[in-house]
């Protein structure tokens, strides 16, 4: 029987979320009677091996265990194994549908939510999937056995209640409209898993998941293989049904960038993603592609770009001071970037939201001013007015020529302000410490980047260097914010919520592991990612968002780089996909789930 109908009203208009899905919009895409998923084709033939490469720069893994700090975990584990209470619509910002679930129950207070688990639900040793399953879940994932950027998510859960086998609770501290999407998204697997043993002595034992697909065999740190369970129990639920299609996903790994792109050419693996101009212009091309065996394609996407960049570690010294931190970007020379090595293919970053409505622009509205005014003391004055322009070296604000001379001047006087000058052939404080700094790296596309940046940075009389490590030191450096500077890209989210405690609230940025790199500890940045989280609907979210995003481009903690509004995509002409496109969707983990053999 369905749950009761959760009522919601706000803001002298109500909103009805269905027992099937929960949406943060005003209603929901699909209704309770839905069969699919409008980008997934409910008629795809099942079949075929996919081959993929590592879908990031790890070059190779040593554990299945995706939630710990420790190890690198193998690629596909999420999206094949790991199933949760419910799964997000790529066609909404914001919606949720039952998966595991087969019920969602707001309480009209929105203190707590009530999921009721699909009779169906089985892991792949064959056991039943429980309440107290999805109970042992969250509690070993919000304990400090796993990566801290859970325990920031879950801040607000008061407690969770397994009110029958099939039937759990969890239960918040605060009205907040977010949160039963957070603990529905959690992954869920068996107590079983790990035979006792603590999670984060979990690392080869294979996963007992509720998911399509189990681990079929691996060569640790090269290769591994997943086969699709012929018993899935969810492979005609309207959240599944036309999707996971292949029999078997193979990852293989590769030591660096170059050697993944030829072996694609040479046919080795199926589908790739793109991220350099440079190789998108000069490297997709040749026999192959003239006869059609590759296609190449640009897939145009509406997602919230994120933000990727240059990011100063506040925990430095010489990067304390706000105006040096503005002085960096001033010498990044983007125009001179997009014309020489990046075929015009980017646009500047202006923001942490760009390519959607949750991009702030020009002045502040009256609304984000009623935000933003009260935390005036532990704001840049910047906030209050016209939204900056990123430096440009083609043309001022003001639409006259504009030049990299006139940046580095600029930059000269604000480090002078800041006490930095130019004395014994470098940059110096009072102290007479010469400014340098690392850009640490792991081997990325920055090497070709970089250069130019540090050029720019001697004419200042700065010294920057790049460091390339491993990936899985890197990684430990960044967990222990061992860095000066380094480059990374933030999420594109389309409904941001929880995940900014962990990436710039003040509590995270003394917690290693957290995605607080930066070091962010502000009040006012503290207080809007509060006025986001509490926002009672659609409207008051994108406005929160907006004076957040404010605040974070007048810190100038990060120096921005580029987006595009396109997924650069190649695959050899063997699959199917169908007709609809999603709106907001990820080229690589879109294809996993939706695509089949010809």
């Amino acid at each position: 029987m369905k749950k009761i109908i959760f009522l919601l009203c706000c803001l002298c208009h109500a909103q009805v979320w269905a027992a099937h899905a929960y949406s943060l919009g005003d209603t929901a895409k699909y209704p309770a009677n839905f069969t699919s998923f409008a980008y997934a084709d409910p008629m795809a033939k099942p079949g075929g091996e996919l081959i993929l490469p590592n879908p990031d720069r790890r070059t190779s893994f040593d554990s299945f265990n995706p939630f710990i700090i420790k190890g690198t975990p193998a690629a596909g584990l999420g999206a094949l194994m790991f199933e949760s209470l419910g799964t997000m619509s790529l066609d909404e910002t914001a919606t949720m549908y039952g998966l595991l679930a087969s019920d969602i129950a707001v309480a009209p207070d929105g203190k707590s939510v009530t999921f009721t688990l699909n009779a169906k639900a089985r892991f792949n040793n064959g056991d039943v999937v429980t309440a107290q399953d999805v109970k042992h879940s969250f509690d070993t994932l919000n304990s400090k056995l796993a990566a801290p950027q859970y325990t920031s998510q879950l801040a607000d859960v008061a407690g969770v209640d397994v009110l029958d086998a099939k039937t759990i609770r969890y239960r918040f501290k605060t009205a907040n409209r977010e949160m039963p999407q957070i603990v529905g998204s959690l992954p869920v697997f068996s107590h079983k898993w790990g035979g006792g043993q603590p999670l984060d002595k979990i690392a080869l034992e294979k996963p007992i998941t509720s998911g399509p697909y189990r681990i079929a065999d691996y060569k640790l740190g090269r290769s591994i293989s997943y086969q699709r369970r012929a018993d899935y129990w969810g492979k005609d639920l309207p959240t599944r049904l036309g999707q996971y299609n292949f029999d078997r996903v193979t990852y293989r790994y590769y030591q660096d960038e170059v050697a993944k792109l030829e072996a694609f050419k040479a046919g080795e693996f199926d589908f790739i993603t793109e991220y350099s101009a440079r190789n998108w212009a000069r490297q997709y091309q040749g026999p192959k592609f003239r006869r059609g065996d590759i296609l190449k394609r640009e897939l145009r996407h509406h997602n919230s770009s994120g933000m990727q960049g240059y990011v100063l570690n506040l925990r430095k010294p010489q990067f304390a001071d706000i105006r040096v931190r503005q002085a960096l970007g001033l010498a990044l020379d983007f125009e001179w970037l997009n014309r020489q090595l990046f075929y015009s293919q980017y646009t500047r970053l202006n923001s942490f939201y760009a390519n959607g409505e949750l991009a702030a622009s020009g002045k502040p509205s009256e609304a984000e001013l009623a935000l933003l005014k009260p935390l005036a003391k532990d704001l840049p004055p910047a906030v209050f007015g016209e939204l900056p322009a990123p430096p440009n070296t083609d043309r001022l604000p003001n639409g006259a020529p504009g030049s990299l001379r006139d940046n580095l001047r600029q930059a000269r006087e604000l480090l002078k302000q800041a006490g930095w000058t130019y004395r014994d052939g470098a940059l110096r404080n009072a102290k007479g410490d010469a400014f340098t700094f690392e850009i640490l790296d792991d081997g990325g596309a920055m090497a070709r980047v970089f250069p130019p940046l540090a050029r720019n940075l001697a004419k200042l009389g700065i010294t920057a260097k790049l460091r390339n490590i491993d990936f899985a030191l890197y990684q430990r450096r960044l967990d222990n914010f061992d860095f000066d500077v380094t480059v990374l890209r933030f999420p594109d989210v389309q409904s941001p919520g929880q995940e900014l405690l962990d990436y710039y609230g003040s509590k995270a940025a003394d917690v290693k592991g957290s995605s607080n790199v930066i070091g962010i500890k502000n009040p006012a940045i503290d207080a809007l990612i509060n006025h986001v989280l509490a926002a009672p609907n659609r409207t008051a979210q994108i406005t929160a968002v907006h004076a957040l995003d404010r605040a974070l481009l007048a810190g100038y903690y990060i120096i921005p780089h580029w987006y595009s509004a396109t997924h650069r995509v190649a695959w050899r002409d063997r699959f199917a996909m169908p007709k609809v496109m999603p709106l907001y969707y990820q080229a690589g983990d879109w294809m996993l789930a939706t695509w089949w053999v010809k």
